[in-house]
């Protein structure tokens, strides 16, 4: 009678493995919350997300390192979390030059065609994640988690920040959280209660107005998060972490143009 042989614990798909990086950056395992970043970022240059692209290739390998039980659902490499993604754009006549980087290390590049615009070249822009593309990270890293007080704090923190009005919009984001907190807070049922992805799924869109995520934002919202968590700390991967991986990030961002 033959035995089933116990199964191998699954190896973790790391940087090295599937993207062109060295040094430290290529013995860490992808994590979801570099995967959303990317995502983000590639969005905001390109519009979409590049199929088969980096961030394709990271959340492929995240999901799987996920599954494995190597990484948990909000986590992010401290590499990233430090140095950021980024995605580039140089415009030249006709083209445009997509760069893209995890850690401050390339990963990738390819040119696009562009209409010819006279009188402007070599102009570089870099992606700056907002508030509203942090808010969606979350949605992609937690957004199965029940909306709590602290989440709908931090989202009314991020809100704020964002348009710069402390007015709470009818119907936005905001006064959403809040509605979904109270809510859960009654619902018996853990099925039944309103996730952070339901809140926060185009995020971007349900603002009526955006801005770079910056280091005082991200102080801002963390505290609010903190505050009105019974354990006084901020969620892995929630919205506290994500607009602050964004601000780390935006930190490297440099505009020329």
């Amino acid at each position: 009678m033959s035995q089933e042989q116990p199964k191998r614990p699954q190896d973790p798909i790391k940087y090295g493995d599937v993207l062109p990086v060295s040094g430290d950056l290529a013995q860490k395992p992808i994590a979801p919350e570099d995967a959303a970043l990317m995502q983000s970022a590639e969005s905001r240059i390109l519009g979409h997300t590049q199929p088969g692209g980096v961030a394709s290739v990271m959340q492929s390998a995240a999901t799987r390192n996920e599954q494995a039980g190597i990484v948990g659902h909000g986590d992010i490499t401290d590499v990233t979390g430090e140095r950021g993604v980024s995605v580039t754009e140089t415009q030249v006549p006709g083209q445009r030059i997509i760069t893209e980087s995890v850690g401050g290390q390339v990963v990738g590049q390819f040119v696009e065609p562009t209409p010819v615009q006279s009188g402007k070249t070599g102009v570089v822009r870099e992606s700056a994640l907002t508030i509203g593309e942090a808010l969606e990270a979350t949605a992609h890293t937690v957004g199965d988690k029940p909306v709590e007080q602290s989440d709908a704090a931090a989202i009314q923190a991020a809100e704020v920040r964002a348009t710069g009005s402390n007015v709470i919009s009818p119907g936005g984001l905001a006064s959403m959280a809040q509605s979904a907190a109270a809510y859960n807070a009654d619902c018996p049922s853990e099925e039944e209660k309103i996730k952070l992805g339901d809140v926060l799924s185009g995020a971007t869109a349900k603002l009526p107005a955006d801005k770079a995520a910056t280091r005082q934002d991200a102080a801002g919202v963390a505290s609010a998060e903190m505050r009105n968590n019974p354990d006084a700390t901020a969620i892995p991967g929630g919205v506290a972490a994500s607009v602050a991986a964004a601000a780390r990030l935006n930190e490297n961002v440099t505009n020329v143009m």
